[in-house]
């Protein structure tokens, strides 16, 4: 029986999360967090076999969570679970030590292949991004701009690129519309860039908003 915590801040997505998994024999739910604090606190005080953490949630970012938790348990399989398109956080939350990426719309049955695999010691990727994703995870050649930036800026820059205000992101994070500007003026600052737009003209080059 595989111990699992689920961290989600929506209610209903670990519900569900927690219906897929209990619907698999070999499988059983340990417990649930709804936020960063309450997940580290329940990894400090229990052992678990995996880890389904979602990437964007108010406070702490999921990237955050996900290197305090290996920084707590380094053989923790942490499966990451993201209604971000792979190409926007899989190799940053790969190279931050997560086992595996999912988004959140793939279907149950390869959910819990990928539970299976990481609880296991292997690393898991949907078959669309291809395991050479994972192989070029060490590689600085050509390193674009975006991978400059830390993971608040680069979620922030995401969030602005879609089309959010300063004070929508700020809402979304849990955080100051004034801390929010900074990390605004840092990120365009590495990214050698004066405006939104300039930021929304890259994103689009390469690909990381629809």
């Amino acid at each position: 029986m595989l111990r699992i915590l689920i961290v989600d801040d929506h209610p209903i997505v670990r519900k569900g999360l927690r219906q897929i998994v209990a619907e698999t024999p070999v499988m059983a739910i340990v417990d649930e967090a709804s936020n960063g604090h309450e997940a580290l606190n329940k990894v400090w005080e229990n052992d678990y076999d995996v880890v389904l953490l979602d990437i964007t949630m108010p406070g702490i970012s999921g990237v955050e969570i996900l290197k305090e938790l290996k920084s707590i348990r380094p053989n923790l399989a942490v499966l990451v679970l993201s209604i971000h398109p792979e190409r926007q956080y899989a190799v940053r939350v790969l190279r931050a030590g997560a086992s595996g990426y999912l988004t959140k719309d793939s279907a149950p049955e390869e959910l819990i292949q990928a539970i299976h695999k990481v609880s296991l010691g292997g690393r898991y990727i949907s078959s669309s991004l291809g395991e050479s994703l994972v192989l070029d995870l060490g590689s600085n050649i050509g390193k674009p701009l975006h991978e400059t930036l830390s993971d608040r800026e680069y979620q922030v820059m995401l969030m602005i690129t879609s089309g959010k205000t300063v004070k929508e992101v700020a809402e979304q994070l849990s955080l100051s519309v004034k801390t929010v500007s900074t990390h605004r003026s840092r990120l365009l600052k590495k990214m050698k860039m004066n405006s939104n737009v300039e930021l929304v003209r890259y994103a689009i080059q390469n690909h990381l908003v629809d």
